[in-house]
């Protein structure tokens, strides 16, 4: 799973990357400060894998975790190749989600690569360059696929419809996962394309101190644009993100939250929101060497989430043997929830449930 985030220079990608991800990216006030993606695995928080932890006493805790890709910053023309828009581009293709960082405050002491603060018009020159790309990759493939369908062929026929469909869109400044489309003909025609502006979006309203709680005009203006996407939004204070990011201890930490009237750090919420934005659950497993997160997409079977550990474990897959969390958690082990009679057996059409602890019988 890798999630990248992306903005204009200069909104505070970097930073809250750092943040996120506690590694140290360069940072600072101006243009193309990033060129390399920086790339880094952050853990998901999760409470109930910690009181997993402390029912089981295991040897190690293995969360789970998603990639966080910081890429460089995009000007006009990136899909023409200007600043650095080709490698841009490049990147954001190969990300499951984005999150995209618009920049919600005001400061003089930070350039704004446009002289002005105006998130709707930052949103807009990034989703323009985008969808630009997407029209070009569009356009090659309608080339294509109308050769074919000029000579009757009923599948090149069906997905020139859906071609054209798509360009006209686009050219209209539609992002591609906003368009209404039935779910077959997304699965068979639209995602082989991996086109960026169908990817799924969280919109990370940057903000300064006073408005990490309650937000400010600029966010109202961001909330009213996306309400028609199908996108998600954060306010997200990143400069005390930072702040809260140098204290050493966990009380530290909690106590500068709750002198700011927050409940827990913003960084912990967008790596979640991330993970949901990404279609992902998560199970675990319990046992004395460990107590480990396991993702998997929501909707996946059994033996599919056995194969997330090893491919032999969906190959030869017998049974799974599943507990809730919340009985894990009301009877305190596995000992006394098998005792209770509520450990379930389930086979191969088992659909997974976020927060199932589960083993898994297998033969290979």
């Amino acid at each position: 799973m890798k999630a990248g985030i992306v903005g204009l220079p200069n909104v505070g990608k970097s930073t809250l990357f750092n943040c996120l991800s506690n590694a140290k990216a360069q940072s600072a006030n101006f243009p193309f400060c990033t060129i390399e993606p920086n790339i880094g695995v952050v853990n998901v928080p999760d409470p109930r894998l910690e009181k997993l932890a402390e029912l089981v006493s295991p040897e190690k805790v293995l969360p789970a975790t998603v990639e966080i890709v910081d890429i460089a910053g995009l000007v006009k023309g990136a899909s023409k190749g200007e600043g650095l828009g080709n490698q841009f581009l490049a990147n954001i293709r190969e990300t499951d989600a984005i999150l995209h960082v618009l920049r919600c405050f005001d400061d003089d002491n930070i350039v704004h690569v446009d002289g002005s603060v105006d998130p709707l018009r930052d949103k807009e020159t990034i989703d323009i360059e985008l969808q630009l790309k997407d029209l070009e990759t569009v356009e090659k493939k309608l080339e294509k696929v109308s050769r074919a369908a000029r000579t009757g062929n009923k599948e090149a026929v069906k997905e020139k419809e859906i071609l054209d469909q798509l360009k006209v869109a686009l050219e209209s400044a539609q992002n591609v996962r906003s368009i209404e489309f039935k779910e077959t003909d997304r699965e068979e025609f639209i995602k082989p394309l991996q086109l960026i502006t169908d990817k799924p979006v969280l919109y990370v309203c940057n903000v300064d101190e006073q408005s990490a709680k309650e937000g400010n005009a600029y966010v109202a203006k961001v909330k009213t644009e996306v309400a028609s996407e199908q996108a998600g939004l954060l306010v997200l204070a990143v400069s005390i993100e930072a702040d809260i990011n140098e204290l050493d201890s966990f009380e530290e930490r909690q106590l500068f939250l709750e002198d700011l009237g927050l409940e827990e750090a913003g960084a912990a919420k967008l790596i979640r929101s991330a993970y949901n934005l990404l279609n992902q659950q998560t199970y675990f497993t319990a046992g004395e060497k460990e107590v480990r997160a396991w993702t998997v997409p929501i909707g996946a079977t059994a033996p599919q989430a056995a194969g997330v550990i090893h491919t032999d474990f969906e190959k030869g897959f017998i049974r799974a043997e599943v507990i809730s969390y919340q009985e894990y958690e009301q009877f305190g082990s596995e000992q006394k929830v098998k005792e209770a009679g509520k450990m379930r057996v389930e086979g191969k059409d088992y659909i997974v449930k976020d927060g199932d602890v589960m083993h898994f019988r297998f033969n290979v």
